[in-house]
């Protein structure tokens, strides 16, 4: 799925062209916004191919959901089912969603399409998986399709503009990454799979922006028996949060720059970056670690190198620094960059 990847941020790019000439060579952007709909872009064609531009509705849908739900009181057992008035609004919300995936979903079986997006692989899967745990086929076509949004676009999204914020703070490491992109895509080469693997400098580069602010805040995981921990007894069936971004910059695991962005350590990988590997969790860890990984390295890795290819970026006076939890961890006031011609 690389070019549908490639033709996607490509559309962004002539956009900012336009609009870094007309403001006569340096544009002053809050990045954001055209990052979502680049993401949003990606994975509405993944999912839906020809039928991704009903990706825009869901997607608006899905960004009042997360807001809405960022408003609920995590931790208190049974307000989720109390009808107030952020409950009602996210009971409404994901009834909206789920009528339009199912729409979507409906034209796709009517039109008896078999392309490779993934909205047909997921339906091929729910044809030969007959154990739904409790779930009809239709919920479990549903909530396959909202986890792909879901998970997929937000999060992608803002690990961009973090990771052009940092490389706007940190000039050098920008244009060593610019440097690698212009020498794997010499002479017209177009990128490809391949090509995205022998980009090391720009692995380290998106790894440690994923651990110094990672998408997700917190790991749950329920206690399949009494466990002593430490100390401290944790009973059987009880949740445990782990905190992601407390793992991944304690100066005991990281050392005493873990606050300070630094690629280098992960130049040998993520087992030799710091004292205990699993303390890395930004896609999660374990079983249930997150299936979309590889497809959001991947997109995270065509933009990036094509943006570089193009533009270089530094923080605009305005920005302000203000990290916030919207159910992913956002730039409260978005990330304010000056763009100009390479």
């Amino acid at each position: 799925m690389v070019n549908l990847m490639v033709d996607a941020t490509i559309s962004m790019l002539k956009s900012w062209e336009s609009r870094v000439e007309w403001e006569k060579g340096i544009l002053e952007i809050i990045v954001d916004e055209d990052l979502r709909s680049l993401s949003a872009d990606i994975i509405s064609r993944a999912c839906f191919g020809s039928n991704y531009s009903k990706g825009e509705e869901i997607f608006s849908k899905l960004k009042a959901l997360q807001m809405a739900m960022a408003k609920t009181y995590i931790g208190i057992p049974g307000m989720r089912y109390l009808p107030s008035k952020n409950n009602r609004e996210i009971w409404k919300l994901e009834k909206e969603i789920d009528s339009l995936i199912l729409s979507v979903v409906n034209h796709c079986t009517e039109e008896a399409t078999h392309g490779k997006d993934l909205l047909q692989m997921i339906l091929d899967g729910a044809e030969t998986y007959d154990d739904y745990k409790g779930l009809s086929k239709e919920r479990f076509i549903v909530n396959n399709c909202k986890n792909m949004y879901f998970a997929g676009y937000e999060t992608t999204a803002t690990t961009l503009s973090w990771t052009l914020m940092l490389l706007a703070a940190s000039p050098d490491w920008q244009a060593c990454v610019r440097a690698e992109v212009l020498e794997t895509c010499k002479d017209g080469f177009l990128l490809d799979a391949n090509a995205l693997t022998n980009m090391k400098t720009l692995t380290m580069v998106i790894l440690e922006t994923l651990r110094l602010y990672p998408p997700a805040t917190f790991v749950i995981r329920q206690a399949l028996e009494d466990i002593d921990f430490k100390g401290i007894m944790i009973p059987k069936d009880m949740n445990i949060q782990i905190p992601i971004p407390a793992l991944q910059q304690s100066l005991q695991l990281w050392g005493p720059d873990a606050h300070r962005f630094n690629p280098e350590r992960f130049a040998n990988g993520i087992v030799e970056a710091c004292k205990v590997p699993q303390a890395y969790m930004p896609f999660g860890i374990g079983a249930r670690i997150c299936t979309g990984q590889h497809f959001a390295m991947a997109e995270l890795k065509v933009a990036l190198s094509l943006l570089l290819s193009k533009f270089c970026f530094s923080l605009s006076p305005a920005y302000v620094h203000s990290p916030a939890f919207r159910l992913v961890i956002q730039p409260e006031h978005g990330v304010r960059l000056l763009i100009k011609r390479v």
